[in-house]
């Protein structure tokens, strides 16, 4: 079977969350390229950065997990999107137990956080969401086992 290449995961991502916009007001779409950046800026690899575009389409239902399952992708690609898949009522132990047990995941996360936490991004939004965002991600972070500080 052949695989989407980059360009297409990429216009399908941008296309999927087409007029979605992040906690700032901002397209969507520039948080997926920033986490597809960061992957690559961090040595990943072409099913990882497929994985970076993809990984939060299923969470916020821009594509179905019926879609993922039949999709041109490699299964581990499929894997990693699943393992950053949320699940409703999941605890932050067991997601990141889920990302740490699926080859590639940790490497995509590590960039989906790194652009999260950016201090650019968080000083848009109001303080107490500042401070549990941060919160939050800190948490994730030392859950993973990554150093405090994004890299």
């Amino acid at each position: 079977m052949t695989h989407l290449t980059l360009a297409e995961v990429e216009a399908l991502a941008r296309g999927a969350h087409d007029g979605q916009t992040d906690k700032a007001g901002r397209p969507y779409a520039e948080h997926l390229a920033a986490v597809a950046e960061g992957v690559r800026a961090r040595g990943g690899d072409p099913e990882q950065i497929a994985a970076a575009w993809l990984h939060d389409s299923v969470e916020d239902a821009a594509l179905s997990e019926e879609w993922l399952a039949t999709a041109a992708l490699s299964e581990r690609t499929k894997a990693v999107v699943r393992a950053l898949t949320k699940r409703p009522g999941e605890p932050p132990e067991a997601y990141a137990a889920r990302i740490l047990t699926t080859p590639g995941a940790l490497l995509v996360k590590e960039a989906d956080l790194a652009h999260n936490a950016d201090p650019r991004r968080l000083a848009v939004l109001d303080e107490p969401t500042r401070d549990r965002l941060t919160e939050k991600y800190a948490r994730m972070r030392a859950l993973l086992g990554l150093s405090p500080e994004p890299a």
